[in-house]
């Protein structure tokens, strides 16, 4: 008897009171709208379920501490017009550091020209500064342990010049132009005008990855043999006979550190296609903001986003002063973006698969009462005017 009255006092709490089968009418209506509810309720909550597996990446903003580190920088750039032999990579940066005619890290093969192809051995990828000093198939054996002349461009750090790279090495080290490589047994018999010829309609890709210093600088790809002379960086052209060069490039990727999702790089599929042979500067004016990604499962990744603006400009004989090349200019942001990947509230999740369900539940009951009250008037207004 206990148990019965407790029952019937627990039964006093039923916010569900339910009615007789008998009593239940069904409509047309009432079974559409309950169709079109439960298709909205299985959409809203395959949406909702997607949206809580996605990762979400909160960022947060915090001054860059870090310092005497190294940036990694990938490139990928090509120049359609601009043979690999004429090609100088430089990087110099406002602590003084510099790196003269880069080759480590770096490789640049030979685009031909439209319908030409290249044989065997050109097509394949060579390190830059490295593809200009094979002999010629017809030169003459020579003594392994020669030790050729410089021509006066000796230093101690290089005594013997046997072919033509090492005396325009020997002439960079002195700052001395390298005018004719005609006059220069060794590039005579190296080949170096025939190289020019075979080269002249060629284009160059580099790609690869330069390591610099974690501080404001430049890297530029430019014409000729790069020295320094009395302090100033010089690019000697001479040697190409005052040849023209067109510039025309396309950045296929410029990222500075490892890439992460989400990460948009601005310089990505960049092109400059030029029509005319004219010496101008192309500057890219990079914002270099660190980053440090965290991944759901603790790595973290040391990295960089930059942003970009570009500069263009005519230099030498009737233009303003300055070098023809491309010239990516960047400097370090001293803000640092920590981006930390998460997971939604499974809480949260619960909460609004029941906010969605009630709610289309009760609007949709709103609906279902609004149309039945409303086709019973009308049902009602019919029978009267029968009626009279």
């Amino acid at each position: 008897m206990a148990g019965a009255d407790l029952l019937g006092k627990l039964r006093r709490f039923d916010a569900y009171p339910k009615t007789l089968e008998d009593f239940r009418v069904k409509t047309f209506s009432g079974g559409a709208l309950t169709f079109v509810t439960g298709v909205l309720m299985i959409v809203l909550f395959v949406a909702e379920l997607r949206y809580y597996l996605a990762t979400e990446v909160k960022p947060e903003l915090f001054v860059d501490s870090s310092h005497g580190q190294k940036i990694k920088i990938n490139v990928d750039v090509s120049f359609p017009k601009l043979p690999c032999l004429f090609l100088s990579i430089d990087v110099m940066d406002v602590s003084g550091e510099q790196q003269i005619d880069v080759t480590p890290n770096l490789i640049k093969k030979r685009i031909p020209p439209p319908d030409v192809i290249l044989d065997g051995a050109t097509e394949e990828p060579v390190e830059i500064g490295k593809d200009e000093g094979k002999a010629a198939a017809n030169a003459p054996v020579l003594d392994p342990n020669r030790c050729e002349s410089c021509y006066g461009a000796e230093t101690p750090g290089l005594t013997c010049c046997n072919n033509c790279d090492d005396v325009r090495e020997a002439y960079r080290r002195k700052g001395w132009a390298f005018v004719d490589p005609q006059t220069i047994e060794q590039c005579k018999r190296d080949g170096w005008s025939d190289k020019l010829k075979a080269q002249h309609n060629e284009g160059c890709r580099v790609h690869g990855f330069l390591e610099v210093n974690k501080v404001a600088g430049n890297f530029h790809f430019a014409p000729g043999k790069s020295f320094q002379q009395h302090h100033v960086h010089v690019h000697d052209l001479q040697a190409f006979g005052g040849k023209k060069f067109n510039l025309s490039h396309s950045i296929d990727r410029l990222s500075f550190g490892t890439e992460f999702p989400g990460l948009v790089n601005p310089l990505d599929g960049h092109k400059v296609e030029l029509e005319e042979l004219d010496a101008i500067m192309f500057q890219y004016f990079v914002k270099v903001v660190p980053t440090s990604y965290h991944r759901l499962s603790g790595e973290v990744l040391a990295t960089n986003q930059f942003s970009v603006t570009k500069h263009q400009k005519k230099v030498g004989l009737g233009g303003e002063s300055g070098l023809p090349g491309v010239f990516i200019m960047y400097d370090m942001s001293p803000m640092m973006v920590q981006l930390t990947e998460t997971r939604r509230s499974f809480n949260h999740f619960i909460t609004s698969v029941c906010a969605i369900v009630g709610g289309l539940f009760t609007v949709s009951s709103l609906v279902d009462s609004l149309i039945y009250n409303a086709q019973r008037a009308l049902q009602k207004k019919i029978e009267l005017g029968k009626a009279s």
